[in-house]
């Protein structure tokens, strides 16, 4: 029999989850490293559910994840970048390439900046959350911002003119 607290936790992993796999996706540029990403978080998250403010979880869940990728890239001397997407309802059949250009830019940016990136125009997540979840300053999460930005528009022009 299943307690009311895990059934929060489920409610909130199919809430969360693809969200979070995108959000992944974009600041690691592996779909299956993706989803390792998230399971881990999600694991990590479930250890603590009992004691994490409900409202929190989705950020607290966000910076397991990038301290994952953290610790991951720490690791691993390089990424793999694939055209392939992770899992999602309902998009449409040409948001498959657009993801997967937008997806090559972001690995064209640093770690850092890839993630304030992310963090904020994908995740939608504020200067003051970005830095708290990073644990970097705020004027940090806005030069970052600024740089990764002007990469991104660079990267994706370059891209464009070899396609266009």
């Amino acid at each position: 029999m299943t307690t009311a607290s895990d059934e929060d936790f489920v409610a909130f992993v199919q809430d969360a989850s693809p969200r979070l796999l995108r959000t992944a996706w974009f600041v690691c540029g592996d779909p299956h490293q993706a989803e390792e990403l998230v399971q881990a978080a999600l694991e990590k998250v479930y250890l603590r559910w009992r004691r994490i403010d409900r409202g929190a979880a989705t950020a607290y869940a966000r910076k397991v994840l990038l301290n994952q990728h953290i610790d991951t890239r720490r690791r691993r001397s390089r990424e793999v970048l694939t055209a392939e997407t992770p899992e999602r309802a309902g998009h449409a059949p040409g948001a498959v390439e657009d993801t997967d250009y937008l997806v090559r830019a972001l690995a064209t940016l640093p770690a850092r900046e890839r993630q304030v990136v992310v963090l904020r125009y994908y995740a939608d997540v504020s200067e003051q959350e970005v830095a708290a979840t990073l644990g970097i300053g705020v004027g940090t999460v806005k030069s970052s911002a600024s740089r990764g930005l002007a990469k991104l528009r660079e990267a994706l022009v370059t891209e464009g003119e070899h396609h266009g």
